[in-house]
């Protein structure tokens, strides 16, 4: 009796196993990066080239985050300086520290180690892939880097405030007047709303609620809540 499956179909189950498990091992990795601190978990803090001190040069020094983070205001992303801004000052500033090798070996072509490769920081705040985020939009209508990067001038090492989950922002989406500020106090790490209602009067407000829905009648502030805003 001739067979009623043609011989090549002997080999269908294991191309079905090779198949399932290529996309189960695809849907593990997948899961096993964006379910890490690299992508989600508040706490994240790994070791930088360079100990890099957000809390000597924000709080005590006084940079403007603008001036290392500068497309911030004017970009969907907020770039990583590049060693010709940290150059700028440290040329004449700590020149000697031997915590600033990896800065002489990329910019100062007098250092024996001299190689002018970009100083590889290590990203700690990350979106995945298919998230879309402006950060012009959002420092330009009063959300300040404070609310979702948190004390940042506090920190010795950076790492991950938030969670910047879905459910994380969508809080924010849905009310907020939590989280604006008038914009000529969005970089400001002392900013106090109570303390910016008792200076400012002509205002006509009396409590932070109210300022910042003022704020966000001002400002025209009508964050979308569908999918589409982020996941385009």
């Amino acid at each position: 009796m001739a067979n009623i499956f043609p011989r090549w179909s002997n080999l269908l189950p294991l191309k079905i196993a090779v198949c399932a498990g290529t996309a189960a091992a695809g849907v593990a990795l997948a899961f096993t990066y964006y379910a890490t601190p690299k992508a989600l978990v508040t706490g994240y803090q790994p070791a930088q080239p360079i100990p890099f001190s957000h809390k000597i040069h924000v709080d005590q020094v006084g940079l403007d985050c603008r001036y290392c983070h500068s497309f911030v205001d004017v970009s969907g992303h907020s770039n990583v300086p590049t060693g010709s801004t940290c150059w700028n000052c440290h040329q004449h500033v700590q020149r000697e520290s031997p915590k600033l090798a990896p800065l002489h070996r990329s910019m100062d072509t007098t250092y024996a180690g001299y190689d002018g490769k970009p100083i590889e920081w290590v990203r700690v705040h990350k979106a995945p892939d298919y998230v879309y985020f402006n950060h012009s939009a959002h420092v330009n209508r009063g959300i300040s880097c404070q609310s979702c990067h948190g004390n940042v001038n506090k920190m010795e090492v950076i790492f991950q405030a938030n969670s910047l989950s879905m459910g994380w922002c969508l809080d924010c989406h849905r009310a907020p007047e939590k989280n604006l500020r008038p914009l000529e106090e969005v970089y400001n790490f002392n900013y106090n709303a109570e303390t910016y209602i008792s200076n400012n009067p002509q205002l006509g407000v009396t409590t932070t609620e109210a300022l910042g829905l003022k704020l966000k009648e001002e400002f025209m502030v009508k964050p979308k809540e569908t999918c589409t805003t982020c996941h385009r």
